[in-house]
């Protein structure tokens, strides 16, 4: 069974076991005594899950360097292939050339600034700081037109 699931290939179908591993791996930070005392930890969770998942991420689930740099250049902020490793080992310590979802969790809930901590953070505020404007787009008079 494991080889034609791997043969179907389409988001839908990887996704669905990703998120119920991603799931899991949520309730054990939730029962975590290390992180008892973090404000809106489930709220916070389920949002690291989506972000972790919008990352485009190799069929393994772990976000790799592809994938770290694409992020990085989605919000405007491309990096060196250099950058690149150092930011991944910042998160893994080294161990790791793929950023697995505790690795990511770890460092968005931890005390340390890592890199791509800040840049979730920078990208949660671009997307506040310039709302979609909504309304009719402002009339224009026939003098302003080319």
């Amino acid at each position: 069974a494991m080889a034609a699931g791997r043969r179907a290939s389409g988001l839908g179908l990887r996704r669905a076991p990703q998120e119920g591993r991603l799931e899991e791996i949520n309730k054990e930070f939730l029962c975590d005594p290390k992180f008892s005392d973090e404000e809106d930890l489930e709220e916070k969770l389920a949002v690291f899950k989506e972000k972790y998942m919008e990352f485009d991420l190799n069929n393994q689930g772990e976000i790799d360097l592809m994938s770290v740099k694409r992020m990085m250049e989605k919000m405007g902020a491309p990096k060196t292939h250099l950058e690149l490793k150092k930011m991944i080992s910042e998160v893994t310590g080294g161990v790791s050339e793929t950023i697995s979802y505790q690795d990511f969790v770890n460092v968005m809930l931890g005390k340390r600034s890592a890199v791509l901590k800040l840049v979730m953070m920078f990208e949660g505020k671009a997307n506040e700081s310039n709302p979609r404007p909504s309304g009719p787009p402002p009339e224009r008079d026939i003098a302003s037109l080319p």
